[in-house]
Parts: structure tokens; C-alpha cells; sequence
């Protein structure tokens, strides 16, 4: 999801952090698709097991990810076509061959690409081709037990398989934009193209089983290791996802399927005509009537897949810029109120506890503001938002932080921190600011790692570093640049990047004392 990048105000939240922010910890923002994969990009085999040894000998208890749903527009983890559903792109293909589903022959037309760069133009056929061919092996094969108890578990599988093999049937089309009785989901018309797609549904099913059992394997290995796994929920879904096709009753759409209005932010300091996201906003009347029921399948999913689930713009719930549809920009909105302490009352009497993180960056409404401390949900601080002024009681210095909040050095969206204070009029200004509050302690460390000590030593209960700025690394590798469509999701890590000098330096950082006053530890 686009947006400024820069907050123009936060307010503090409650001091009192929740059980789930325990104990004290540090961790890394890695992306599974930036891991050092041996096919091009970062999946959730052996490469995965091989980095949680690398954040367990580094001292480190978090690892915090980006969405794991079908990747969209641009290959963008925002923009997925399923709330729900996992991303292909990320099964492990060696898991696979190691299973005895892909023999080494099948590799051989594999691409090569560069080491530290996801080509997704080149890797999605390929991979495309072989998840089938393991796919159609596995079906035949196989003892289908396992399998037959993941397709009866969930429930939102068949409408996501089938939305899938009829996207295939009309590329380059939203699904508003198909057939009348497959847009409006007529039985007779699901019936005759399920008999149609049979083959393509089962290998949609089955690919999903395969990152299904990869993640269960994963995620246990992760848990040995006494290590948080902090997943990523988008607020909004895209208006071509199978959640916008099969429960349109719940989005605020037109007869024909299209959005009558659309999810944005206003025009602020960053942009003259605001940002308009595109996405269909929720007809919140509507899911209070359910007692909020898709969005309770949606977070007792996600509560499954990962110990921590970071709700982006978590404002929304207070209230939200809605945009007509037919405006080409973000100007001509209007806020409206989102659903409050009511929606989460509902969701916290079916599911308990909800342990969640606010992405409550960007300029927050009073209403807003008292909701997120209403329910005591821990927000976040970033460190390079506090250099773009000259404020001493900035929420963005260390020593301004609560207890009850997750610190980061910068987000997915940011530059990285020694793209932030390059050589330019705006990172000169920053570096005079980080000069002027940068603790004495930290002066000597060279820049970022002062940076990483600084956090370190603040009083936020979680601090996270984007690897990017472990490694201190530029602009080159930047992971998005909002509101530029082109070259975005591709980093990655080579491998070689994880030195026992690099482990040294976490481990370091993982020591970490109740306040930054306490100097770095020794």
C-alpha cells in the first residue's frame, strides 16, 4: 500500500505493554522472498531453517516478515488477489525435490539470475510449470490423508482455487469484468466451469498444501528456537482478490462489481493530491451485523500462521479517507467513521486476546489516537522519521520512547538508513539533527551501527532491524519506494552477508539493557 512515508504526527501511547510483547527482545525485518534462495528468491525450506540458526546464534528472538499472499500489481505482498491464501513464489523447490516430487533434470532450463535481485519475470513461469508437475506427482503418488484434512480445514480454499482457475480463463481482466454469471456467482455456472477447470483447481489446491506443510515445518523449527515469527496483515484487499468476488455484500460496490468508493489518504505536506490506493472499503454496517465474522476467520487465520500480526494502517478502524471511485485523485474525499472499540470488543469475545502491533504511522486523528490507547496496542517508532526537524520531544528519539511500542531503525517503505542521510540538501539536514541528539555514548560507532546501538538501549520492549541497515547498505537496496510501481520487492541476500562478524554485531545488539542511559554493553 502507498503512502507518505514520513508521519507528520504521533502521540504517545500507553505505557503498560501487553503480555504478547514479552520478554524484552530484538529481531530482524526480512522478508522471506530476501532470503539467500537458491532458486532466485527467498522460500521457506532449508534456506529459511538455515537463517532462524543464523538469528538463533545471533542472539536475536524476532523475526518479522512481509505478507505471505499471492503478490499483485507490481509483485507487490499489498496488492494480493487472496487474504488469505499463500504465495507459490515462496514453496521451496529443493523441499520439493528432496520429497521425491522434482527430479534434478526438471532444473535444468532453470534461469539464472543475478544472486542479490528477485527477476520475477523469469522466475514465475518457471516455477509456475514445476509446482504443477509436482503438483500432478503428488496427487498421483501420494498418501492423501494430510492433504484431505487441509482441504476440509479451510474453508476459504475452494472460492480461492476457483477464482484463480477462472482469472487464467480471462487475463488482464478484474473479475467484475467477467461473464455476468460468473461475476455474480450463478451455481450453474460455478458448477459447469469447476467440471471445466477440475485440473487446474486440484493443482491450485495442492500448491497451497505444499506451502501450507513447508510452513507448519518452518514454523516449528522456529518455536525450537524460542524465536517470534511477526506476520503482516494489510487492512485493505485488492477489489480483484477472491475475498472481493465471493463476499461482495461486505465491500462498498456498484451493481456492476466495480468500487463506488476507494481507500486513500488525504493531501498533506508529502502530496498535493493525496493517495489514492484504489482499494474497496468495507461496508463496516454490514459486517456488524455478522459480528464481524469474516474478519474474525481472517485474524484467527492469521493468529495460527504467526505469534504477532502487524495490522497495517491501523487508523482505518478509527476512520478512514474515502475516495469516489470515478476521481483520478485523493483530494475530493471525505472521512468517515470506522468501526472503533466495537469491532474489536467483537473480535476479542471470539478469540481472545488479540496479539497485534498498530501500524499506526502517518498523521493520527484524536479519535484515532484514543482508540489505539483505549485498547493498549503497542505502536511504532521510527528512528528516521526524528531527523526531518529539529524537535526534542519528537516520539521518534529513543528517549521519547513507552515501554509499549516496537522500535525500527525504518519500515519496508523507507529508504535505508544510509540512503536517508546520502549526500544531498535533505540528508545534510539530517545529519546535523543526528548530530545534535545523538547520545555521546553512540558518537564513536561507526554510522549506522550507531544508529542500531541507539535503538537498542532505548526503553521500547521490541526493537527490529531492517537487515538492510545491519549490513548498512544504500538506497540500492531499498525494498519499496511508495508510490513508484517499477523495481520494488527485489532485493535480496546473497548469502555470503551472514559472517560470523555479522552474527558478533547481533549478538551484541541482542544484549540489550532497560535503558539507552546505560551506554551499549560491553
Amino acid at each position: 500500500m502507498e503512502r507518505s512515508i514520513y508521519p507528520l504526527q504521533m502521540e504517545e501511547c500507553c505505557d503498560e505493554p501487553p503480555k504478547y510483547l514479552s520478554p524484552r527482545a530484538s529481531g530482524i525485518l526480512l522478508p522471506i522472498s530476501a532470503l539467500p534462495g537458491v532458486h532466485g528468491i527467498g522460500d521457506i525450506g532449508p534456506t529459511a531453517l538455515r537463517w532462524l540458526e543464523f538469528l538463533h546464534e545471533s542472539g536475536q528472538k524476532l523475526w518479522q516478515i512481509l505478507p505471505i499472499h499471492p503478490t499483485g500489481y507490481g509483485n507487490s505482498p499489498y496488492q494480493s488477489t487472496s487474504a488469505m491464501a499463500y504465495n507459490p513464489l515462496l514453496i521451496s523447490l529443493e523441499q520439493l525435490a528432496y520429497d521425491g516430487l522434482l527430479s534434478r533434470a526438471d532444473f535444468d532450463d532453470y534461469p539464472r539470475t543475478p544472486p542479490n535481485c528477485v527477476e520475477y519475470e523469469q522466475l514465475i513461469p518457471v516455477r509456475e510449470k514445476l509446482l504443477a508437475k509436482a503438483a500432478e506427482k503428488f496427487l498421483k503418488n501420494s498418501r492423501l490423508s494430510g492433504y484431505n484434512k487441509f482441504l476440509e480445514e479451510q474453508s476459504w480454499l475452494e472460492d480461492y482455487a476457483l477464482f484463480e482457475a477462472i482469472s487464467g480463463q480471462f487475463p488482464g481482466h478484474a473479475w467484475s469484468e467477467w461473464p455476468e454469471a460468473l461475476r455474480h456467482r450463478e451455481t450453474d455456472a460455478l458448477e459447469k466451469i469447476r467440471r471445466e477447470l477440475a485440473p487446474e483447481l486440484a493443482i491450485g489446491k495442492v500448491k497451497q498444501y505444499f506451502f501450507h506443510s513447508q510452513w507448519r515445518w518452518l514454523r516449528q523449527r522456529a518455536h525450537r528456537f524460542a524465536i517470534k515469527i511477526i506476520g503482516d496483515m494489510p487492512i485493505f484487499v485488492a477489489h480483484h482478490s477472491a475475498d472481493v468476488w465471493s463476499n461482495p455484500e461486505l465491500f462498498d460496490l456498484q451493481s456492476s462489481g466495480m468500487p463506488r468508493v476507494v481507500a486513500g489518504v488525504p493531501p498533506d505536506y508529502f502530496s498535493e493530491t493525496g493517495q489514492r490506493w484504489g482499494n474497496p472499503l468495507y461496508r463496516w454496517e454490514k459486517h456488524a451485523t455478522t459480528h464481524y465474522a469474516w474478519w474474525a476467520g481472517r485474524l484467527r487465520y492469521a493468529m495460527d500462521l504467526y505469534d504477532v500480526v502487524r495490522i497495517d494502517h491501523f487508523r482505518a478502524f478509527a476512520d478512514y479517507w474515502e475516495i469516489p471511485a470515478s476521481e483520478e485523485t485523493a483530494i475530493h474525499g471525505t472521512w468517515r467513521e470506522g468501526p472503533g472499540s466495537n469491532f474489536f470488543s467483537e473480535l476479542r469475545a471470539q478469540l481472545g486476546e488479540l496479539p497485534i502491533i498498530a501500524e499506526d504511522l502517518g498523521i493520527l486523528s484524536d479519535t484515532a489516537v484514543k482508540l489505539r490507547d483505549q485498547l493498549g496496542i503497542p505502536g511504532l517508532r521510527v528512528l528516521l522519521f526524528a531527523f526531518d526537524g529539529d524537535d526534542p520531544k519528537s516520539p521518534f528519539l529513543p528517549e521519547n520512547y513507552t515501554e509499549n511500542c516496537v522500535a525500527y531503525t525504518g519500515t519496508h517503505d523507507n529508504d535505508t538508513a544510509l540512503g536517508t542521510f546520502s549526500v544531498n540538501g535533505a540528508g545534510k539536514m539530517r545529519w546535523v539533527m543526528l548530530k545534535k541528539y545523538l547520545p555521546e555514548t553512540y558518537v564513536d560507532f561507526q554510522f549506522p551501527k550507531n544508529l542500531l546501538y541507539w535503538l537498542a538501549h532505548s526503553p521500547a520492549r521490541w526493537v527490529i532491524y531492517p537487515m538492510q541497515d545491519v549490513l548498512g547498505l544504500d538506497s540500492r537496496a531499498r525494498t519499496n519506494s511508495p508510490g513508484i510501481p517499477e523495481n520494488n520487492w527485489k532485493w535480496k541476500l546473497t548469502g555470503d552477508e551472514l559472517t560470523p562478524e555479522l552474527k558478533t554485531l547481533l549478538y551484541q545488539l541482542g544484549l540489550r539493557q532497560k535503558s539507552f542511559k546505560n551506554g551499549p554493553s560491553q
